[in-house]
């Protein structure tokens, strides 16, 4: 691969794709050429207030036709990305902007009824970009508002080489506080590669992107695999499933990507039946075991030829994937093989360990929690419990973390843990995913109150509702004299788990 940062795929995009359309948001159509454009004007405006090669901009924005231009044109500039959750409260989205040392900031001003900049105060980077979403904001000073970019010439050389830091993704925290795996634009551009030969994405594809950009997959199994196929991107906001089913239809949708629960809604909706799904190609989703009727639910009623499943985390992205050749019993009880250089083996207890050019540089100002991660022979120890069949597929079985998947978000139990103890009354807590019909698993509380405490279900989901985003939020809360314990005193969610099955 010659383009071995990301300025260079989107310069030989613009070059081999240039009248093709790249990025199509409602009444908006943008060629790869008119894409680069914008890009290169938008780096012009980060190169103007002051951000060098390897500063840091930040991002906080749905998923638009802003943040690609946006999230490219700081890359653009040599600077390093770090997207922030949209689901992230205040106070986690200072966190992030605060260990990343972050020069400028991308943001949204009100999304879902929450004026986003306004809510972080005024304590904020010195270069401030805002993207409308819900129509137009109150002026601030200090802000650059979007359409601000139109002064700027689209002339820029980018500086940015195949080692630089491209991004830092920050993952939840298993302690309580995420971490941010860095990645470099060799290795962005890498899983990006692996994922697009696997689903066979060409120009001629239209790939609907409901997965957030803000996560890897969005970003880098999304915008970057499209700038490198040459196909259209199609970003949606918010999944809604009349609107996914009209864009399908009107769009000519072939590529749809997305968490389990995305398809079971599409299947059941009422409407699905009054339109036309049949440009549909490829499917791909999440690594947790799928039923093998979905699959084929799938491939008869959404009219899908082709549906995959992969595996991967924030530290790797793209780390096994299966193939169109694979069989529906294959792709639903299994991960796939091996992709993008990855050397897939088990350690102990059946750990999956990954070792590949595309394993994380490091965590971010954390040496210590990047060498537990990383052996010293570069195997990646990714808490997950698999097991790899004859052929090479790789299941996962079990976490040896007590993370959960919610509606395709990642949950780790002891960040809410964290939360649910600044709730005064609150003595102790557990939390564990348990099973939900439409997001997969859900988190549930178990609380310990303080002696002589009252505390409400009413009062525990709403401090959580406060300080977390709403992935995180426990549905459910369960008070409790005592927790189940093992002989060393360690609460047993195994035990509280089970409850739930």
């Amino acid at each position: 691969m010659d383009e071995v940062t990301i300025p260079a795929a989107l310069d030989h995009a613009a070059d081999r794709f240039g009248a093709r359309e790249a990025l199509v948001d409602g009444p908006l159509r943008l060629t790869y050429a008119e894409l680069a454009r914008r890009v290169r004007q938008c780096a012009r405006y980060f190169d103007a207030h002051g951000v060098r090669r390897g500063d840091r901009v930040a991002l906080c924005s749905p998923n638009t036709w802003h943040w690609v231009i946006a999230a490219l044109g700081a890359l653009y500039t040599g600077a390093t990305l770090v997207p922030v959750n949209t689901r992230f409260t205040a106070r986690e989205t200072r966190d992030v902007l605060t260990r990343a040392n972050v020069s400028a900031l991308v943001i949204t001003g009100r999304f879902l009824g929450s004026d986003r900049l306004a809510d972080l105060g005024d304590d904020l980077p010195p270069a401030l970009l805002r993207i409308p979403v819900e129509g137009t904001d109150e002026p601030r000073e200090g802000v650059t508002e979007w359409a601000g970019l139109a002064r700027f010439e689209p002339e820029f050389t980018s500086p940015a080489e195949p080692g630089d830091v491209s991004d830092i993704l920050f993952t939840s925290g298993t302690t309580g506080r995420g971490k941010g795996a860095m990645s470099n634009h060799r290795q962005a551009l890498g899983v990006a590669a692996a994922w697009a030969a696997c689903g066979e994405l060409t120009e001629q594809d239209r790939y609907l992107v409901i997965n957030p950009f803000f996560h890897s997959f969005g970003y880098k199994a999304g915008i970057l695999a499209a700038i490198l196929r040459g196909a259209t991107l199609l970003p949606q906001v918010t999944f809604a499933v009349r609107d996914t089913l009209a864009l399908i239809e009107a769009e000519r949708i072939t590529v749809l990507p997305g968490a389990p629960t995305i398809y079971q809604v599409l299947l059941d909706a009422p409407e699905r039946r009054a339109h036309d799904l049949s440009s549909l190609r490829l499917a791909v989703t999440g690594a947790a075991n799928v039923p093998v009727a979905l699959v084929e639910r799938m491939q008869r009623e959404l009219s899908f030829d082709t549906v995959l499943t992969a595996y991967g985390l924030t530290e790797a992205v793209v780390a096994t994937m299966c193939r169109p050749d694979d069989d529906a019993k294959t792709v639903a009880h299994t991960c796939g093989r091996p992709a993008a250089g990855f050397e897939v083996r088990l350690g102990d207890l059946g750990e999956v360990l990954l070792r590949g050019p595309n394993v994380m540089l490091g965590y971010l100002d954390d040496p210590e929690a990047t060498a537990r991660a990383i052996d010293a022979d570069g195997w990646l120890h990714t808490g997950d419990v698999g097991v790899l069949t004859a052929r090479g597929h790789l299941r996962i079985t079990d976490r040896i973390k007590d993370m959960y998947v919610c509606g395709g978000f990642n949950v780790y139990p002891a960040e809410v843990e964290q939360a649910l103890g600044w709730l005064d009354g609150v003595a102790e807590s557990a939390v564990v995913g348990v099973p939900d019909k439409l997001l997969g698993e859900v988190g549930k509380a178990y609380v310990r109150p303080r002696p002589g405490v009252t505390l409400s279900t009413e009062d525990v989901l709403a401090h959580c509702k406060k300080n977390l985003a709403n992935y995180k939020q426990p549905r459910q809360v369960e008070f409790r004299g005592e927790l189940p314990r093992n002989a060393s005193g360690k609460v047993l969610k195994r035990v509280l788990r089970e409850e739930n099955r």
